[in-house]
């Protein structure tokens, strides 16, 4: 094997979408949680998401809720990016209550519902 040769890891991200604030996750093709991180719901907080994410690895997708509300303007700036985005549902409530709500969890319930997508090669 050449030692020069890097392999990067690929990489989902998610979002819970909020008015004022974005949460992200990014997980990897394990599913496992590499990192949460607030954002601002701004240009700049969404630019600096995606410089974030892209910073862990190969993005290939991004799971947000909320695409027709406050993930919105998310949704078309990451499109605009050349990022797949995949509209996903809020953790059920039987989850929640069992869990716990959390913006965190929510934003790697996101993501999670984008990583079979390694397994699928779809």
């Amino acid at each position: 094997m050449d030692g020069n040769k890097k392999t990067t890891r690929v990489v989902v991200g998610g979002v819970d979408t909020h008015k004022d604030l974005h949460v992200a996750t990014i997980v990897d093709e394990q599913d496992h949680v590499l990192g949460t991180q607030s954002f601002p719901a701004t240009r700049q907080g969404y630019r600096q998401m995606l410089a974030w994410m892209r910073a862990a690895g190969d993005l290939l997708r991004v799971g947000v809720e909320s695409t027709g509300s406050y993930g919105a303007g998310l949704l078309r700036f990451l499109q605009a990016a050349g990022v797949e985005v995949l509209e996903v549902t809020a953790p059920d409530r039987h989850d929640r209550r069992r869990r716990g709500k959390s913006d965190d969890l929510d934003a790697q319930s996101a993501a999670q519902e984008v990583v079979p997508i390694f397994r699928t090669g779809q």
